[in-house]
């Protein structure tokens, strides 16, 4: 989805001289997913109480293209107690993520970020299908019985991101915002950093980003 940061981003790769296409979609082949996958996405699901049969992403959208490498700017709702369910799925230990390790600290550390556009009923409840396969969603702010029935689907479609790439054949490089960059002499983070950065903090940033697909 196109916000400020991902402009920003785009803006750097643009500078830079990047070949990249901006805000692309990955068509999904079913025939690319074996048993081992369906029964990590059949565990997730259960895992955050889905109901009946997992449900399959037919696109799946990035905001970047490099060759081989897909780019995705997570927003704060992405970091919360049910996608540290996903991540907690044999799929993350048997197959390395780059993201994975720092993604549970991330998602333990900054829940109440999550919470700010998270509470929000649309973002709450999510779409129709998050009822039919989670239950209807709890209260505002309470996690017990449902919970955030939406917040459970995003969890899950980020999980069938991370699976899908890796057997399309790419790389998924996920972004957060929390992310530190040295700059000026001091830690800065990721989404303060592209508010609005400086000639030479572009170019900082755009070393950056192709140190990721290197």
């Amino acid at each position: 989805m196109e916000h400020l940061m991902t402009r920003q981003l785009d803006l750097i790769l643009k500078e830079g001289g990047a070949n990249y296409d901006f805000l692309t979609e990955l068509e999904v082949n079913p025939k690319y997913l074996d048993e081992k996958g369906k029964g990590w996405l059949s565990e997730i699901f259960e895992d955050l109480g889905g109901n009946g049969s997992f449900p399959l992403l037919e696109k799946l959208k990035f905001d970047f293209k490099i060759g081989r490498h897909l780019l995705t700017w997570d927003e704060d709702i992405h970091f919360n107690r049910y996608r540290l369910i996903t991540l907690r799925s044999d799929m993350y230990s048997e197959w390395s993520f780059s993201f994975a390790e720092a993604y549970k600290r991330l998602c333990r550390t900054y829940e109440k970020e999550a919470q700010k556009i998270g509470f929000q009923k649309r973002i709450w409840d999510g779409p129709p299908i998050a009822k039919t396969c989670f239950g209807v969603a709890s209260e505002i702010g309470d996690f017990s019985a449902s919970g955030a029935t939406g917040w459970k689907l995003l969890a899950y479609n980020d999980a069938q991101a991370d699976l899908q790439t890796r057997i399309h054949g790419y790389k998924l490089i996920r972004i957060s915002p929390y992310e530190t960059l040295m700059t000026g002499g001091s830690l800065k983070r990721l989404d303060q950093l592209l508010i609005n950065p400086k000639e030479e903090q572009r170019a900082m940033l755009f070393q950056w980003l192709m140190r990721k697909i290197s």
